[in-house]
């Protein structure tokens, strides 16, 4: 009885991960890991929904910096090589199972959408 038990238990904890990384899968991933875990609503995968949604911001806000010539070019470039770093980070603590915020702006994000 005990294996069954743990068996159900690793595949909501493989389904939750699974979630969470198809969180950092391009915006559409974002949307489709939001409704697939609408009604489930699960911490791990909530946790990295709103990991992304703030990278996925983040990153809007640097496309419009990127609209202002020369300087803004310049800023752009380099926000979008560090929120390419973020974006590899939270992937990967994704893909380990680990609930760590991005550096920088990762506990902003908890404290943007708690509510969510």
């Amino acid at each position: 009885m005990k294996s069954q038990v743990s068996i159900a238990g690793n595949n909501e904890k493989t389904e939750d991960k699974s979630i969470g990384i198809i969180a950092y899968l391009t915006l559409i991933g974002l949307v489709a890991a939001f409704i697939m875990n609408k009604d489930k609503n699960n911490e791990f995968a909530t946790y990295h929904i709103k990991q992304s949604l703030g990278l996925c911001l983040v990153g809007f806000a640097i496309f419009i910096v990127g609209l202002i010539p020369i300087l803004g070019w310049i800023i752009s470039f380099l926000g979008s090589l560090f929120l390419l770093v973020f974006w590899i980070m939270g992937l990967l603590n994704a893909i380990n199972g680990k609930e760590k915020p991005v550096p920088a702006l990762g506990n902003k994000f908890e404290s943007w959408f708690k509510n969510m």
